[in-house]
């Protein structure tokens, strides 16, 4: 059947603003995605003059949640293989595609090594086969540099992406925070933001080794990131992402020891804080993610060094990333390429865009719709979030994947 979504401010691709238009799709398919005319036989909607965007494809989440995913626009969530079990079987990556259906495309990141321990490399062909879009080592750093050589020769001839964790364990081991003056005053056992720079190092010379695409999750320091954007220089094919509250937060956040400000990797200084802004801007961040891991009380309720790190991230994603737009970080052509187009294409999967032959995975926006963030009162499956009371703007208000309502 036919749909014409009439009087909308579609974000095509490729564009820094919206344009005023109409958007056709064809049974799971957009059709058409500029001025289209009156279709005989076809059902028209009124967008009311509604932002349309792609619907957020958010990589790298720890549980599909779909109350958040719902709330946030989230079409697409790639589950990271941090499971119980991990995700290091052809059929657990069966089971957990079909998590998701009807709502939402769960995309299950295949676990680079078996039990996610870093040492004899999972079957990855076979996971591929069974659905797998890419690979990844989890929470964990592979320190063993000859199983990180092996693997990433793998994922070459594969042609999968390798999703990193870049933290050098020798240096982080047992430490909950930046090793900086917030974290002496509060004695709270830290570690150099070096770590993240030598995980970085490595695994950047091992790309140049194999000419496997690798996708650093999140990268948060100067040092880091400027790692990155050199290598993006040489033509490596390497991407990076961060979260929101690497943006928005620095580890002043921690003072009061609120263990939903436990993060992975930890809050950094200011000064980094700004070098990621700087990094969105310049283009040298990817993907803007979620990162969402929603904990309850049994691992948040306890003393800050022994909770476990991770915010509930898919609700606020959206609207705590348009702030970026009001501060004139990035255009919002820009934000839906970081949140949308981007990590879709490291997926290989044809959504993300606006674009004729594409999944029709999309979201209406009411970017000035104001709204308060309440832990008490979110969707997801736990209320630990950093930003708890903080008043946001940008609200979905209806949310498509593959041309049905949901």
């Amino acid at each position: 059947m036919k749909r014409i979504f009439t009087n909308a401010r579609l974000l095509l691709p490729g564009e820094e603003q919206p344009r005023e238009g109409s958007l056709m799709i064809d049974g799971e398919r957009i059709a058409s995605a500029t001025d289209v005319a009156s279709h005989e036989g076809a059902k028209e909607i009124d967008c009311q003059g509604r932002l349309l965007a792609p619907g957020i494809v958010d990589l790298g989440v720890f549980a599909i949640d779909k109350p958040a995913f719902r709330f946030g626009g989230i079409t697409r969530a790639a589950l990271m293989p941090d499971q119980s079990p991990v995700l290091d079987l052809p059929a657990m990556i069966k089971q957990r595609a079909a998590e998701g259906k009807p709502d939402l495309w769960s995309h299950p990141i295949a676990a680079a090594t078996i039990g996610l321990e870093g040492t004899h490399m999972a079957e990855i062909g076979l996971m591929k086969r069974s659905g797998a879009k890419a690979v990844a080592t989890g929470r964990q750093w592979i320190a063993d540099s000859g199983t990180m050589l092996r693997l990433l020769q793998y994922c070459k001839a594969l042609d999968l992406t390798l999703i990193v964790h870049s933290e050098d364990a020798g240096l982080t081991q047992g430490a909950v925070a930046t090793h900086s003056e917030t974290a002496t005053r509060l004695g709270l056992a830290s570690a150099s933001p070096a770590a993240e720079a030598i995980s970085v190092a490595r695994d950047i010379a091992l790309v140049q080794e194999t000419g496997a695409p690798v996708h650093f999750r999140q990268v948060t320091t100067q040092d880091g990131l400027d790692l990155v954007r050199a290598a993006k220089r040489e033509n490596l094919p390497v991407t990076c992402g961060i979260t929101p509250a690497h943006l928005l937060l620095s580890d002043i956040a921690i003072s009061d020891f609120r263990t939903f400000t436990r993060l992975s990797p930890p809050l950094r200084s200011e000064d980094n804080r700004l070098a990621c802004l700087e990094a969105v801007k310049d283009g040298t961040v990817d993907v803007i993610a979620s990162g969402h891991d929603p904990r309850g009380p049994e691992d948040k309720r306890l003393p800050y060094a022994e909770s476990a790190p991770g915010m509930a991230g898919a609700e606020t994603l959206l609207a705590l990333s348009l702030t970026l737009v009001r501060d004139g970080t990035v255009s919002i052509g820009r934000l839906f390429e970081l949140l949308s187009a981007n990590p879709a294409k490291i997926l290989g999967v044809e959504a993300g865009l606006l674009q004729a032959g594409y999944e029709a995975d999309f979201i209406l926006i009411d970017e000035d719709s104001p709204w308060q963030v309440d832990t008490r009162k979110m969707a997801a499956a736990a209320g630990n979030t950093p930003f708890d009371g903080l008043p946001v703007q940008g609200r979905v208000t209806a949310i498509y994947k593959g041309g049905r309502a949901y």
